[in-house]
């Protein structure tokens, strides 16, 4: 039988509120949640207020079968808000409430030791823009025995100081094609191309995984000092929110399960087009969407990697 991946996520849960709804999201919330729906064991850590945003995102995490008991209840901050707002090919920009309960994540034995226990523990640039919430992601992550980092550049919550320390935790970094250049720029790459500039990141912080995502253009993938490209699927974009999260949750789940990483970027690709079809971050997706969408693709068994 194969083994459960045990992981922690780490950060903003929330509520995206729409023109016309809202619903429950957070970049770490929405890659908990895909991740549990691929067969992980998720553990969150985060906080909610005292109030009736809080008590649905803690219901809903229970009812997918995350686990809640690291997430923390404040009393004197609420549940956190992000007003979304969609252009019209569905792109998505942020208004993010400041301070949400989700800022002030207290370090605790209880996150700890789950955190020790889990096989992988992911984590973002925006759930340190509080110095608590930041004092104890780095605490955190002392205790990790693989390191995941989601960069989400979201202006003006983030410094690059802490950006490039919370890079050099990370034995896997995720970034999109904007946040890559931005931050090369900023540590003074000379280098033309994408992939030089991936080759750049991964020797100054001496990451080996390293994914960057091109929105409709797909995501390239270095892995074992190798590069795996997947050019994208041609979808009706309803909105990309959580887009890239599922795609982080369905790479995560194939590269530590063993998966060859070409069909792993496959896999993970053909998941955010079919979120991006979708509206709200967190759609079902069944198995016979993913095939319909990867038909065709090399490689077509699942290799083993030793």
């Amino acid at each position: 039988m194969e083994k459960m991946l045990k992981g922690v996520c780490y950060g903003e849960i929330l509520f995206d509120v729409f023109l016309e709804h809202k619903k429950i999201g957070g970049a770490p919330l929405n890659v908990a949640s895909r991740l549990n729906s691929l067969g992980g064991e998720i553990s969150m850590i985060s906080a909610v207020g005292n109030d009736a945003n809080g008590e649905k995102l803690v219901d809903y995490l229970n009812t997918v079968g995350i686990n809640t008991k690291t997430v923390q209840v404040k009393e004197n901050y609420g549940t956190g808000v992000v007003k979304v707002i969609l252009n019209e090919k569905g792109n998505a920009s942020y208004d993010i409430s400041y301070p949400a309960a989700w800022d002030k994540i207290e370090a605790s034995p209880l996150s700890t030791q789950v955190v020790q226990d889990a096989d992988f523990f992911v984590y973002g640039s925006l759930s340190s823009r509080d110095s608590v919430s930041n004092k104890t992601l780095k605490g955190l992550l002392k205790d990790s025995k693989y390191s995941i980092f989601d960069v989400n550049l979201r202006v003006p919550y983030y410094t690059k100081a802490n950006v490039l320390e919370l890079m050099y935790e990370a034995d896997f970094i995720k970034f999109n094609d904007d946040e890559l250049n931005e931050i090369c720029e900023d540590l003074k790459s000379d280098r033309k191309s994408l992939e030089q500039n991936i080759l750049f990141i991964a020797e100054k912080t001496n990451t080996k995984t390293i994914c960057v995502t091109l929105g409709c253009h797909g995501a390239v993938l270095y892995c074992n000092n190798k590069f795996y490209h997947n050019c994208g699927f041609k979808v009706d974009v309803v909105d990309t929110v959580g887009s890239g999260d599922s795609f982080l949750a369905s790479l995560i789940i194939k590269l530590l399960s063993g998966e060859d990483p070409q069909y792993a970027i496959n896999f993970a690709s053909a998941i955010g087009a079919i979120v991006a079809q979708n509206e709200g971050a967190n759609p079902v997706i069944t198995a016979a969407e993913i095939d319909s969408f990867l038909i065709g693709l090399e490689p077509k068994t699942q290799k083993i990697l030793n």
